[in-house]
């Protein structure tokens, strides 16, 4: 299925090829993926009603948060996030227990790589989504989800981060798998403040990177 010009720009700033503070120009983005500048124009004021784009004079620029944005952005993740896992562990059928076991045994082979271990961890937590059988959950977890690829810096960056995120989705998948609504919960929401305090020291040059 043909990607529309929101999803592709949407994907090129997740990816990190437009980072915050980087200019988006309609000729550009129609050049780059071949399509016409009506549908772009109207790709990039969708992303600004999102505030994932920023007004610069005539301009349009991929935003980034400042720390109480980020703070609130990580507040509300953690929440969501949860009563994702609460769900799953009621829900989530024997084959979606299966794949997020499988996500997370796959995923040791991508340890030392951020890049690609930041990807394997939006499609974990996205089939966790899924397995909460909730559709209005699903959709709010998206928006936030969009949020996070206004951060140029994935939280697995840093030294150590990525082996201890591992375990802690095994941790996770256990408690679905054991339909441990109370634990699954626990587990995730405290697995999201990790990653905040991981970020906040990383913004704050208190901790190096891989690699």
């Amino acid at each position: 299925m043909q990607k529309d010009a929101y999803t592709l720009i949407l994907e090129a700033i997740d990816h990190g090829v437009y980072k915050p503070g980087d200019r988006l120009v309609e000729s550009e983005l129609a050049d780059r993926f071949g399509v016409s500048r009506t549908p772009i124009r109207e790709a990039l004021q969708r992303l600004e009603t999102q505030s994932l784009l920023t007004r610069d004079g005539r301009s349009l620029i991929v935003s980034s948060l400042d720390h109480n944005q980020l703070a609130e952005l990580y507040i509300v993740r953690t929440e969501l996030e949860g009563l994702a896992a609460r769900l799953a562990a009621r829900h989530a059928t024997p084959e979606e227990i299966r794949v997020l076991r499988d996500m997370v045994e796959a995923d040791r082979a991508l340890l030392g790589d951020p890049a690609a271990l930041s990807r394997a961890n939006r499609r974990f937590h996205k089939q966790i989504h899924l397995a909460s059988h909730n559709r209005f959950l699903v959709q709010q977890l998206d928006m936030v989800h969009r949020s996070m690829a206004l951060l140029a810096l994935t939280s697995l960056a840093a030294q150590g981060r990525d082996a201890a995120a591992l375990a802690e989705h095994a941790a996770i998948v256990e408690a679905i798998a054991a339909r441990d609504e109370a634990t699954a919960g626990e587990a995730l929401s405290d697995h999201i403040s990790k990653a905040f305090v991981t970020r906040l020291k990383l913004d704050s040059g208190a901790i190096g990177t891989v690699g």
